[in-house]
C-alpha cells in the first residue's frame, strides 16, 4: 500500500506546508513506499525533477509517478508512470485542505444535521490494504480494522470492533484527539504525531477495549472498564 502526494502550485508553498505536517508527524514517511501524482502540476511548469530530488531528501521514497508529462527534464529518472490504482493510498495534498478520499469499497456516511459534516461514519470494516482519510474531524468505524489498513481523523476516531492497523487521531495537529477500540490489537496509534507502535504497547491492555489520549508529548492509553 504506497502513500500518494499530489503537489500543487507554486510548488515552494506546497513543500512549506509538506514541511509543516512532517514536523508534526516526523515518522509519518518512515518506510513507506510513495507515489508522486503530478496530474495537478501545470505543463509548463519547470524543474520538476529538481523538486522530487527535494522530496527525497526529506527522506520520502518515491516508487514512481503518476501524470507525468514526458517533455519535463529528467523525469524519467523517476521510475515508469504508474495506472492510476482502483484502490488509492494515502493522499496527501498541502497547502489546501484535502478532503476526503475513502478506499474504493467504503461507503461512508457522514453525520446528519450538518451540510458540513465533521463525523465520518464507515458502516463496514475496513479491509487490508484499504486507507480512510477524514480530515474535518472524527472518524466511526461500525466493524473492525484489519491488518495492514489504515484509519487516519482529523479528531478523535472511535472503532467498534478489533483495531488491527493503523490508527491516527488528531491529523492535523489536534492534540485533543483521542482513540477508542473495543479490541485493540493495532500495529500503530498515533494522536498529533506522538505514536506507539505494537512493539511499544504494554501485553495486559492488548485484545482489550482501550482508549489512548495525549497527556503533554506522551501517549497514554488505558483499559476502559
Amino acid at each position: 500500500m504506497a502513500l500518494v502526494l499530489a503537489p500543487e502550485v507554486p510548488l515552494d508553498a506546497w513543500l512549506s506546508a509538506l514541511d509543516a505536517q512532517m514536523e508534526r508527524s516526523p515518522n509519518f514517511f518512515d518506510s513507506r513506499p510513495v507515489v508522486v501524482d503530478l496530474g495537478g502540476v501545470p505543463r509548463e511548469q519547470h524543474g520538476i525533477s529538481e523538486f522530487l530530488q527535494l522530496l527525497e531528501q526529506r527522506g520520502i521514497r518515491i516508487i514512481g509517478t503518476e501524470g507525468a508529462h514526458p517533455s519535463w527534464p529528467g523525469i524519467e529518472a523517476w521510475g515508469r508512470p504508474l495506472p492510476v490504482s482502483a484502490k488509492p493510498g494515502r493522499p496527501i495534498e498541502a497547502p489546501e485542505p484535502h478532503h476526503e478520499r475513502p478506499a474504493a469499497a467504503h461507503h461512508p456516511e457522514p453525520a446528519h444535521g450538518s451540510a458540513e459534516a465533521n463525523t465520518l461514519v464507515i458502516n463496514e470494516p475496513v479491509r487490508s490494504g484499504q486507507s480512510v482519510v477524514f480530515e474535518r474531524g472524527d472518524v466511526t468505524v461500525l466493524g473492525s480494522v484489519a491488518s495492514g489498513a489504515e484509519v487516519m481523523a482529523g479528531g478523535s476516531l472511535h472503532v467498534y470492533g478489533t483495531l488491527r492497523g493503523r490508527a491516527i487521531a488528531g491529523l492535523n495537529g489536534n492534540a485533543h484527539a483521542r482513540i477508542f477500540c473495543t479490541k485493540l490489537q493495532a500495529e500503530l496509534l498515533s494522536i498529533d504525531g506522538v505514536y506507539q507502535t505494537a512493539d511499544d504497547m504494554p501485553a495486559k491492555i492488548l485484545g482489550k477495549p482501550v482508549q489512548a489520549w495525549l497527556d503533554g508529548d506522551r501517549m497514554k492509553i488505558s483499559v476502559l472498564e
